[in-house]
């Protein structure tokens, strides 16, 4: 093993990626379940990472970074994190990734489409308030 790798192994580096973690999760606004969800673990396996009570392999590091939409290195501390995402939830931010490469007709249809979704969202929320 790399002195990098044994480094971040110890006890304190465990309680420093639980919060990188945690944090990452959270600016996705992602429950606990939901990440474990995406990445196929249980939840408590997921929840023991998150306490820093374990880590997860390097693979799991590699799907967690990948869904969090975060660089591993950001992760694991090896660079500071980017600033939030803007889109916080991971299939709608890869969506988001490719609309450029519709046509503008599909383009033009998918601004009726949100529109549409968003003021019925807006409203349901003037009715119900």
């Amino acid at each position: 093993m790399t002195a990098l790798l044994v480094s971040w192994l110890c006890k304190e580096n465990m309680q420093e990626f639980a919060t990188r973690l945690r944090t990452a999760r959270d600016a996705r606004k992602i429950t606990q379940a939901r990440l474990a969800e995406l990445l196929n673990v249980d939840r408590r396996v997921y929840n023991r990472w998150e306490r820093g009570a374990a880590l997860p392999q390097l693979d799991a590091v590699v799907r967690i970074a990948q869904v969090l939409q975060i660089s591993v290195d950001a992760l694991v501390g090896l660079e500071a994190p980017k600033d939030a995402p803007l889109i916080h939830n991971p299939r709608l931010h890869a969506l988001y990734q490719q609309l450029d490469a519709l046509t503008d007709e599909d383009q033009q249809a998918l601004f009726v489409l949100m529109d549409s979704l968003v003021k019925r969202s807006q409203m349901t929320k003037l009715l119900t308030t």
